[in-house]
């Protein structure tokens, strides 16, 4: 039986990720000569100054978090503006590797750089969205938010200590809730993972078991359990695996219709995953006195807060070698700031307010350049 299910995660692995690979990536079909206008995003006009070329394509790698949402902003803005975006959905580390190489326009991460970092390898962060990672499981009769866990039982599950879902802990949280006589599958990340720095980062602040034993990263040694790939691996794995529990970005918690947890937060209050309670985890963010934009959102106060949170953040080169694309990178998220901000929260994202997006593109104008020039995107 366990064969047919990692056979069965296999399959159901590859059949939900391929699309995270091509979605964006397909659009309207290039004709074989493309036009001046096409190639520029501005009409054809002799003579025109080179610093008015805007790209038609852009590339990039990295967070599956957001996704869904990247999905949707380059689906629309392509509609309305042209732009051919292929993002590829391989995870935070695979993101970073990427824009480091310089193999695509554009990285992004789940866990912020910090700001030596960002000077060492030459990139400038900047935040896009915030979102809610949520403990998923499958238990037969156990709806959505029925199920509360607190921050030591969570961080007992993946250890490896707490191991059934009859455990005394558990039915203590849990009075009235009906649990099965049957054994933890834990669920978590098998690739490189911003999700999982997360995940790990909020368990190392609420648990010092887990800090000392297994650590903050976006890969770790698991002390128990099977891995998935991407958001969706994760997703799959819960879904087909009676018992199991897991942790995902909200938006494929409910793109998957699994249960999500209520969790108990640093005020003692159990509460469940929603934009709102997202919100509440964001409000005290000073991202004006954060260097390179580092900021973590995990275990934050408040009475409706949701305790494990964070930004999903875009890395780009300081020197832009193409002035070009560059202007196409500024454009794009300039519009998913302004005209996004309803599909991020359709989607449960938290959009960044403009208090927020106005000092990124401050500092897009005054620490990007290309050929020696602050790039003019406007």
């Amino acid at each position: 039986m366990k064969t047919q299910n990692k056979y069965f995660f296999l399959i159901a692995s590859i059949l939900i990720t391929l699309p995270f690979w091509i979605t964006i990536a397909c659009g309207d079909k290039e004709s074989d000569k493309p036009t001046a206008e096409q190639k520029t995003g501005q009409p054809a006009t002799p003579g025109a100054p080179a610093e008015l070329k805007v790209a038609s394509e852009l590339t990039g790698a990295g967070a599956t978090f957001p996704f869904p949402l990247y999905s949707k902003w380059a689906d629309a803005y392509g509609k309305e503006k042209g732009l051919k975006l292929n993002y590829q959905a391989i995870g935070s580390g695979g993101g970073v590797a990427q824009i480091k190489k310089k193999t695509v326009d554009f990285g992004a991460s789940d866990e912020p750089m910090k700001s030596e970092d960002l000077e060492k390898e030459g990139l400038f962060q900047f935040p896009m969205a915030i979102g809610g990672v949520v403990p998923v499981v499958n238990l037969e009769g156990i709806t959505d938010g029925a199920l509360k866990l607190s921050p030591s039982v969570l961080c007992g599950i993946y250890l490896g200590n707490i191991t059934r879902w009859d455990h005394e802990e558990i039915r203590k949280l849990n009075e009235g809730l009906t649990l099965p006589a049957k054994d933890i599958a834990v669920v978590y990340r098998s690739d490189g993972s911003g999700t999982t720095w997360i995940f790990t980062d909020y368990l190392g602040r609420v648990c010092p078991a887990w800090k000392d034993k297994v650590g903050v990263g976006k890969s770790v040694q698991w002390p128990v359990g099977m891995g998935g790939k991407g958001n969706p691996g994760v997703a799959a794995y819960v879904k087909q695996t009676a018992g199991a529990i897991g942790y995902v970005e909200f938006a494929f918690a409910l793109q998957n219709q699994l249960p999500a947890a209520q969790l108990q937060n640093q005020a003692g209050k159990f509460v469940r995953p929603a934009i709102e309670t997202f919100m509440s985890a964001a409000k005290n963010a000073d991202w004006e006195k954060a260097p390179g934009f580092y900021m973590v959102l995990n275990d934050q106060p408040g009475d409706e807060t949701w305790p494990i949170a964070g930004a999903t953040f875009i890395l780009i080169h300081r020197a832009q070698a193409d002035a070009s694309k560059a202007r196409a990178i500024f454009r794009f998220f300039d519009w998913c700031y302004r005209s996004g901000a309803e599909l991020a929260k359709k989607l449960h994202y938290v959009p960044m307010p403009e208090s927020v997006f106005s000092l990124v593109q401050s500092r897009w104008e005054s620490e990007i350049s290309s050929g020696g020039k602050p790039v003019a995107w406007k």
